[in-house]
């Protein structure tokens, strides 16, 4: 990428789109809603006047209205998985709630595309899949791991096929939320003493490995993979590619920092603390690379950590101590976030060329 400032790419040119209309390529309606989308898009890049990480949790407050109101409506129907009761019944009645939500979808998704009342469907959707798929997996002579397994499998597929029929972002959220349930189940070992009938039972029969950090970076990098597919699909992030992204690089750091950073730090006191600092760091050039600040923030824990310790040391922090880590926890990221678009344009300014350079989030030379 070439250190000239790279404008946003302009609008397609309305005669091209009038030619294509005349020349019988689209219809009418098609050239006036291409030419409007066109205008839309190009009207808000002019406005990004700083490179930004656009998030959208709801539009207004009636979303928030609908959201509460099928939040009561799903969890009214749930309840009667406690009233009813039955092994049957924890299987047909979370199924039906996914029914109901993906019908529900059509409408609050696809026809008013209200994005927060389309999160709690989904939530609901996925879910159900969830719980009927683990009551009947449980009733079968498959082992627990199998059925944590195969249980999360399922709701990540039927997740997927929810982000294909409605390409709603945060889908994607929950479909990698299964995906690293199944991950992670595959990395543990099981416990013959646990019983699928037993909660705590079932729960305490999944003993992790010592190689389960291995299973936060394979699902952390085959995470963070799938983000950037989204990302450079949308470089200037007008689109849904870029909110897709978003929602997997959330989960991509989390896992990644926590397997690293988590395992470095975990292995206790001060010794550490630079191995911790350089891994942070390597997180920091990577957010500041492909531009997002989200990919950060799953630092923020050992980041307070190692300022805990720079404070405190090995004694218990007092509230003084306390009050000093916090204003340097802040300071920290309120300097980072006000200075991040002159520090990204330093660092893709002195990074060489890479592949895949040129299709990142654009840098300005404006200071």
């Amino acid at each position: 990428m070439a250190d000239a400032p790279q404008g946003a790419p302009q609008g397609m040119d309305p005669a091209d789109i009038r030619a294509a209309a005349k020349a019988g390529i689209l219809t009418e309606a098609q050239a006036a809603e291409l030419n409007a989308l066109s205008n839309r898009r190009a009207d808000d890049r002019a406005a990004r006047t700083r490179e930004d990480e656009p998030f959208e949790f709801f539009k207004g407050f009636a979303e928030i209205f609908v959201a509460i109101g099928l939040a009561i409506l799903l969890g009214g129907i749930a309840l009667l998985l406690g009233v009813i009761g039955g092994v049957g019944i924890l299987i047909a009645i979370p199924a039906i709630i996914a029914a109901i939500s993906w019908w529900m979808a059509r409408f609050f998704t696809l026809r008013w595309r209200m994005n927060l009342p389309s999160m709690v469907l989904v939530g609901a959707y996925s879910g159900g899949i969830y719980v009927s798929a683990l009551t009947m997996l449980g009733q079968s002579d498959m082992g627990l791991k199998a059925v944590a397994f195969l249980s999360a499998a399922i709701a990540a597929g039927a997740t997927a096929l929810w982000f294909r029929r409605f390409k709603l972002p945060f889908a994607m959220f929950i479909l990698g939320g299964f995906a690293m349930m199944a991950t992670y189940a595959l990395f543990t070992r099981y416990n013959p003493g646990g019983s699928f009938d037993d909660i705590d039972g079932w729960a305490q029969s999944f003993v992790p490995r010592a190689n389960l950090t291995l299973a936060s970076v394979v699902f952390g990098l085959a995470a963070f993979a799938g983000a950037m597919s989204f990302d450079l699909a949308d470089p200037h992030r007008t689109g849904r590619h870029s909110a897709t992204a978003f929602w997997l690089h959330l989960l991509a750091a989390g896992a990644l920092v926590n397997a690293v950073a988590g395992n470095i730090w975990g292995q206790g006191g001060g010794a550490n603390i630079v191995p911790t600092i350089l891994v942070l760091a390597a997180f920091a050039l990577v957010a500041l690379v492909i531009d997002r600040r989200s990919f950060l923030t799953a630092g923020i824990v050992y980041i307070a950590a190692i300022i805990y310790w720079a404070v405190a040391g090995d004694r218990g922090a007092s509230a003084r101590d306390w009050a000093l880590i916090l204003i340097l926890l802040g300071l920290f990221f309120t300097i980072l976030g006000t200075w991040w678009i002159p520090l990204r344009r330093r660092v893709m300014r002195a990074l060489p060329d890479f592949p895949g350079k040129s299709r990142l989030p654009p840098y300005s030379e404006r200071t």
